[in-house]
């Protein structure tokens, strides 16, 4: 029997669960190690796994064969870059770095170690996008549409840094923006961003978004965001040459607060140890996936005007 894999988790907060889960009833994995700088954080952890408040220490002295980042966004990069640096691998969290050129940095180091560098986009995994994807495979696509829309207090899990956009990168088109765009690139392949329309507050932080794009093929996609949705709505629709109209909702069947989560986080650690024990360098929704969300975020940013009613 193959021994399972030593899996070092970095950041504790609110994601930390789903992976810790999915390490436990995967036999791939063996969690080994978790750190969080901060310590009232790390003495509430019950786990056996070691502890540590810094990650450099846990990559020396625990020796993980795979390392999770699930550290505030403004950190992926001088987390990731250590990790990398010592041929470790690594799943990092959605988005993959602050910014494009943040991400080019980790994507490029990743290369030329040879090291594999994963980022972690969930929704890839739910079991009803996986079975759109199934459906619309081999088929000709006119159109994508894919709404993400709820209300990010909510959501927040105690994690504030969300609402800094220095810290998370800016507001819903930064933090969701990364998962809904993955959906289209699961469906369409390379996108370019064709328009976005964009509804701050008063902080001037992105509350809703509106992203139009366009796939190699000449289909378009819509991308609807929303931090102030009064609930949680998160779905697909794809429109196919020949008019039929198929649709995936990716909270059905999970009744539970972000129950969804439980699946998809155990099909990110399950494709992440086959990357890892075929050492196969940084390949499938790795470097290059998560580079490219960045890259379309950043479009979108830079091409956005306001929305109608914006500031409201």
């Amino acid at each position: 029997m193959t021994e399972p894999l030593r899996l070092g988790i970095i950041g504790l907060g609110a994601i930390s669960p789903y992976y810790l889960a999915a390490a436990e009833r995967l036999p791939t994995w063996e969690p080994t190690a978790v750190c969080d700088a901060r310590a009232e954080t790390l003495e509430g952890f019950t786990g056996p796994a070691a502890r540590f408040r810094d990650h450099r220490t846990l990559l020396v002295e625990a020796r993980p064969d795979a390392l999770v980042v699930a550290v505030p966004n403004d950190v992926h990069l001088p987390v990731c870059r250590d990790a990398l640096r010592a041929g470790v691998p690594v799943c990092v969290e959605k988005p993959l770095a602050l910014t494009a050129a943040e991400g080019r940095v980790l994507a490029d180091l990743a290369h030329r170690r040879g090291v594999p560098l994963m980022t972690a986009f969930h929704r890839r995994y739910n079991t009803a996008v996986r079975e759109l994807a199934r459906r619309v495979a081999g088929r000709e696509i006119r159109a994508v549409r894919v709404r993400y829309l709820e209300r990010i207090e909510e959501h927040l899990g105690g994690e504030d840094w969300y609402l800094d956009p220095a810290r998370c990168g800016g507001g819903c088109l930064a933090d969701n923006g990364p998962n809904a765009l993955d959906v289209v690139r699961l469906l369409l392949g390379d996108l370019t961003v064709t328009g976005c329309a964009i509804e701050r507050d008063a902080y001037g932080v992105d509350r809703r978004a509106e992203i139009r794009l366009r796939g190699r093929t000449g289909a378009t996609a819509e991308v609807e965001l929303d931090w102030s949705y009064p609930g949680e709505l998160k779905d697909v629709a794809v429109e196919l040459a020949d008019g039929e109209v198929l649709g995936a909702d990716m909270l059905a069947g999970h009744t539970a607060f972000k129950g969804s989560l439980w699946h998809e986080y155990e099909g990110i650690l399950g494709e992440f140890a086959g990357i890892v024990s075929a050492s196969g360098g940084p390949a499938g929704p790795g470097a290059h996936g998560g580079l490219q969300a960045l890259e379309l975020v950043e479009a979108a940013y830079g091409c956005a005007r306001p929305a109608a009613g914006a500031g409201r």
